[in-house]
């Protein structure tokens, strides 16, 4: 058992090294006057305005407005975007009629169309909604598409040969070879489902963690901004951690031979 603890220690401190070496750069730097601690507070005064806001509830109240937008918008994107993903990935016909139209969308950034969303849909949560649907959609999407074109011709011609019809050539042979695909997707869209959402929020909303970020930037509570940006990048890592753990639920039958 000792052994055991110290061999997961160390692989915690190896994994956690980069993070400690940037907090201790972070607590330094400003102290030693390297850069101006005005605008770059020492981590430990970021952390305390962190506790604060934690304690006075104020992070409670913008962290769930977020997640309620966000995880909204990321699941609307993924009960529409994989069936849809599947069909034009598998009917040619209908991937060659959609292909000009999924090319002009791709390549128009969410952000771009913030104006039109709000400009349609109001400044309320619909719209914020709306917008991370958009941005979450194109690469579950995309991805899906990829995963089903991208399955070994030679299975399916083997699932054919033994007289598996479309519904159970889907089941047993498509999807779980689409599967880390279309995953690779969906961890693409949960990252974006926060980014769209911290920059729409910095219009027009009056909770969230965009909102918490810009309103002590314009108020000059810099230890709050940071804290506010910290809070971001820690439910992005909760965020694909979780899905990275649904993608090995759901494709237990892959080989990891990396080292």
């Amino acid at each position: 058992l000792p052994g055991r603890l110290l061999a997961l220690g160390g692989r915690a401190l190896h994994r956690s090294a980069a993070l400690l070496a940037l907090a201790a750069v972070w607590e330094t730097a400003p102290r030693a006057g390297l850069v101006d601690r005005v605008f770059l507070p020492p981590l430990s005064e970021v952390l305390t305005a962190w506790w604060a806001l934690l304690t006075s509830g104020q992070l409670a109240d913008h962290v769930g407005a977020s997640l309620t937008r966000s995880l909204t918008g990321l699941a609307l994107a993924v009960v529409t975007a994989i069936p849809l993903g599947l069909l034009i990935g598998w009917y040619r016909p209908l991937a060659e009629l959609l292909s000009p139209l999924l090319e002009v969308f791709r390549n128009t950034a969410a952000l771009a169309l913030l104006p039109v969303f709000v400009l349609i849909l109001g400044l309320g949560e619909t719209s914020k909604i709306a917008l991370v649907l958009y941005a979450c959609s194109w690469p579950i999407l995309l991805n899906t598409i990829a995963g089903v074109k991208g399955v070994d011709p030679l299975l399916v011609r083997s699932a054919r040969s033994m007289g598996l019809n479309h519904l159970r050539l889907f089941q047993k042979v498509i999807l779980p070879a689409a599967v880390p695909t279309i995953f690779t997707g969906v961890r693409l869209a949960g990252a974006y489902s926060i980014l769209v959402l911290v920059a729409a929020e910095m219009v027009g909303a009056k909770a969230g963690l965009g909102y918490l970020v810009n309103y002590a930037q314009y108020n000059f509570a810099i230890p709050d901004m940071y804290a506010g940006i910290i809070t971001i990048s820690a439910i992005g890592l909760v965020v694909n951690q979780l899905l990275v753990a649904w993608e090995r639920r759901f494709s237990t039958w892959r080989v990891d031979v990396t080292a």
